[in-house]
């Protein structure tokens, strides 16, 4: 790596089982809001476009009032959801939902983002060096405020220089990485991107980005050729890293 070095991390996803846990009673308790109903119309649009889809889920129109049809929407639109994410989609609608969902969760403070022991110290040390660190997650970047403004180590948003979402593109297409490499003004070659997920690892190396595989707790598991090729890494106390000064 050259000087003026920029890493870019991946958000580690673990809050989506929440959603699946949570998404009936949040929407009963939400239902009457004019934010819920919003999230609930966007969600109805992307099932009305997904309606050719093997197994889609759709979304009715109250057709009357009272508890028993509130239900009965209630329970589609947490069908609905649930088909989504067990697909592993990205649409709109589903992360307008998960975002809101994750906001109210940190706020009450039901859930808390975990953060290894690791990471903050080092990243601290590599702003000390004046390195900087940006998140590139499938997480809308509101998602990702909230889980490092509400995390198990407090809030450490100062730590990060800025943050992407699947907005700038696909994290398993190597156009991504070049837009973000334009945006934060640095050649894809001075940028280290750490990952757990070997195809997003292909599409960063692709655009001549750095790569190291995290190795955690809870990742999906690599392939003897997967393991022999890239870097691997446990913690990041095990990347050493060049200064920029």
């Amino acid at each position: 790596l050259k000087e003026s070095t920029v890493f870019l991390l991946l958000c580690q996803e673990t809050l989506f089982p929440y959603i699946k846990a949570n998404v009936k009673e949040y929407l009963r308790a939400h239902w009457e809001e004019e934010e819920c109903q919003r999230d609930v119309g966007l969600l109805r649009k992307q099932a009305q476009e997904d309606s050719s889809l093997d197994g889609a889920v759709p979304i009715p129109f109250e057709s009357g009032s009272g508890e028993e049809e509130q239900e009965r929407v209630i329970q589609a639109v947490v069908d609905n959801v649930h088909w989504q994410m067990s697909l592993d989609r990205k649409t709109t609608a589903l992360k307008q939902l998960q975002g809101h969902m994750w906001r109210a969760a940190y706020a009450t403070g039901h859930v808390k983002g975990e953060v290894f022991e690791d990471v903050v110290p080092a990243i601290r040390k590599w702003r000390e060096a004046g390195m900087k660190v940006y998140i590139y997650s499938s997480g809308s970047v509101e998602a990702q405020k909230l889980l490092f403004g509400y995390s198990t180590e407090g809030d450490i948003l100062e730590l990060f220089d800025g943050h992407f979402d699947t907005k700038i593109g696909p994290k398993v297409e190597s156009e991504s990485y070049r837009r973000i490499a334009a945006s934060i003004g640095c050649a894809t070659n001075n940028i280290l991107f750490l990952t757990d997920v070997p195809r997003e690892a292909n599409a960063a190396e692709e655009a001549d980005t750095h790569v190291a595989v995290v190795i955690r707790p809870g990742n999906a598991g690599l392939t003897d050729d997967e393991k022999s090729y890239y870097s691997l890494i446990s913690s990041f106390t095990e990347l050493f890293l060049p200064s920029s000064a």
